[in-house]
């Protein structure tokens, strides 16, 4: 997939690049595998704000992904096609029991390809395995974490992860942050990496476009008066973190949490164990 840059016809389309949709082979959805997505502007079910600058946004039909596929299903791919809900390209694929399946599809994948789920599928980009049966340094994606559950991990545009070892209960598998993880050998794994890989490049080029995404302006702690953030305040001029009576004070969030490198992560954390090299290894070197 390409960027296609726009022609500056406005001062918001000046630089501004969108992604290239010629790998889309159907524009209209099957309708059984829709659903409505609901906009909760950040708030919980009690209406208090859970998560800030969200709001609004263009209503969308999110596709129902088979992020499960059966075990011994083998399917046809029929269409490439867009899913507004997320970044990767989405694949329409025809069982044997002539049923449809969404699923992420990976990179190169073409119509008319035949897509396996199932310990004895092939080796081949696009068929889901078990870890245990991909060989060592295989690309991977759409893993599991707990067998049967369904694809948790490397699922967005351009991601992919590595097979790194394996033994008789876990595998070791480093993800696109670094990290190297052991997963349960039984969970299952893509071939390939998730397609669209130059999402990333994509320029949007003016403010109109995020809040279309449902994505609210972010306004900074500095900028604001000392009662409504810890960074806030100071006798006018530009100030640093902490305004004034502060100043000099180590970043912290509206609620008065430290952050910028303070670690928030518990220490008794369970899933600890199953990392084997975290993703700040690189840093400390």
């Amino acid at each position: 997939m390409a960027v296609k840059n726009l022609k500056p016809t406005t001062p918001g389309r000046r630089g501004m690049t969108t992604r290239d949709f010629s790998e889309i082979t159907a524009k209209k959805p099957v309708k059984s595998l829709l659903k409505p997505k609901k906009i909760t502007a950040g708030r919980n079910n009690k209406g208090r704000i859970t998560t800030r600058h969200k709001g609004g946004g263009v209503k969308r039909h999110i596709r129902q992904i088979n992020f499960n596929l059966a075990e011994g299903t083998k399917a046809v791919v029929e269409q490439i096609e867009y899913d507004p809900g997320r970044t990767a390209n989405i694949a329409r694929i025809k069982d044997d029991n002539n049923v449809y399946h969404y699923i992420i599809a990976p990179e190169k994948l073409k119509v008319g390809a035949k897509v396996e789920s199932g310990k004895e599928a092939p080796i081949k980009v696009g068929n889901r395995l078990p870890l245990n049966r991909i060989p060592n340094g295989s690309t991977i994606f759409a893993i599991e974490l707990t067998p049967g559950r369904g694809a948790q991990l490397v699922r967005s545009a351009g991601n992919r992860a590595q097979l790194v070892a394996k033994d008789e209960k876990y595998c070791q598998v480093k993800l696109p942050s670094g990290e190297v993880r052991m997963i349960l050998s039984d969970s299952m794994a893509m071939i390939g990496n998730a397609g669209n890989i130059q999402h990333q490049n994509v320029k949007y080029g003016k403010a109109g476009r995020k809040r279309k995404m449902g994505i609210r302006p972010t306004v900074r702690g500095v900028v604001m008066n000392a009662a409504d953030h810890p960074h806030g305040g100071g006798d006018g001029g530009r100030h640093g973190i902490g305004g004034g009576v502060n100043h000099g004070a180590a970043p912290r969030t509206p609620w008065g949490q430290k952050t910028l490198g303070y670690k928030t992560r518990s220490r008794k954390s369970k899933s600890n164990k199953f990392i084997v090299r975290t993703r700040h290894e690189a840093k400390r070197k």
